[in-house]
């Protein structure tokens, strides 16, 4: 029987955690389908981890991953996929925002034959002007440079099968671009509707600085869906480019000298072939050096972008023996 394991980061969550493993169990009873529930303590300094650790004595289907440090949420989530023992993962946030009551739905509609089903917080209880308004820029732009038609990158509530997500790579701020990394995989991803709730207890973690790092994040994952296999496909390109125009303004420059008697020196030509010829030897030679680096990725072992302190409720092999992941499989 299909198996589905609910991953939860949390961060200083103290008011929530109770609820929130309430409201997943709740969600989860009707289900015809064995579930595991795993909270990834992302270094809580408020009373989170005691309390999680409560929780995990008395159900022992909540596991408990204790991280040494803040690492963030992209770090924390990783860690859940790669602990999670399930057919099915559910990735969801803790701070109740997400309903729990929206997981059903979407497993049944992940087994209608779909990879990834990811969430549409279509009607966001939270500020316009300081959190919809940039969302709604961000994911515009975000899916215009990546052609992947999104409403909402940022809904963390998603369910997905774990062949698909132990293949996922994340870091930085990329928790976010899982549908577009997933799509990159070849899943078949849909997007629904998902409800919305006002945060009642706590405060946001995130703010209006995390903007730059989404646009950086984005850079890197343009780059990744178009040209991670091959990069020399794109420096190969720009040093290519930089030469033709360093041969025209040559020439130009050549003409000029010939028929108008332009000084040389005096040419600005000159000058921009000097610096086009310099681009396009440094673009065609860093163009060899990421097609190198491909390579020892793609042939090398992943390492982990967190370090796990304590775990709860897994079995002494489990607890042995690491979470391997599935092999990487190029773009």
């Amino acid at each position: 029987m299909t198996q589905v394991s609910v991953v939860v980061p949390i961060f200083n969550e103290f008011e929530n955690v109770d609820l929130m493993y309430q409201q997943l169990v709740m969600a989860m009873k009707n289900q015809n389908r064995p579930y595991e529930i795993l909270f990834i303590d992302d270094g809580s300094t408020d009373g989170t981890r005691e309390c999680l650790q409560e929780i995990a004595e008395v159900d022992h289907r909540v596991k408990l991953v204790i991280l040494s440090r803040n690492y963030g949420q992209t770090a924390a989530m990783m860690a859940g996929i790669d602990h999670a023992r399930g057919d099915l993962i559910v990735t969801i946030d803790g701070d109740l925002q997400n309903d729990p009551d929206d997981i059903p739905m979407m497993l049944d509609t992940l087994e209608k034959g779909y990879d990834l089903v990811h969430g549409w917080r279509k009607n966001r209880q939270e500020k316009f002007l300081s959190r919809r308004l940039p969302s709604l820029i961000a994911n515009w732009i975000i899916s215009k440079a990546t052609r992947f038609p999104i409403h909402d990158l940022g809904c963390t509530l998603k369910a997905m099968r774990s062949n698909i997500a132990k293949q996922l790579e994340l870091y930085g701020e990329m928790h976010r671009f899982i549908p577009i990394l997933a799509n990159q995989l070849g899943a078949r991803c849909v997007e629904v509707e998902t409800r919305h709730r006002a945060r009642a207890f706590g405060q946001s973690k995130y703010g209006i600085d995390r903007t730059s790092r989404v646009i950086l994040d984005l850079i890197t994952v343009k780059f990744l869906t178009d040209f991670r296999s091959s990069p020399m496909k794109m420096l190969g390109k720009v040093g290519i480019y930089s030469g033709f125009l360093a041969s025209v303004s040559m020439f130009v420059a050549g003409v000029l000298k010939m028929f108008f008697s332009v000084a040389l020196l005096s040419n600005p030509l000159v000058t921009l072939a000097i610096l086009a010829t310099a681009i396009s030897v440094q673009m065609l030679g860093l163009g060899l050096i990421a097609e190198m680096c491909t390579r020892i990725y793609f042939s090398s072992e992943v390492n982990q972008t967190y370090q796990v302190s304590a775990r709860v409720n897994f079995d002494s092999q489990e607890a042995e023996n690491p979470p391997v992941k599935f092999p990487r499989i190029a773009a």
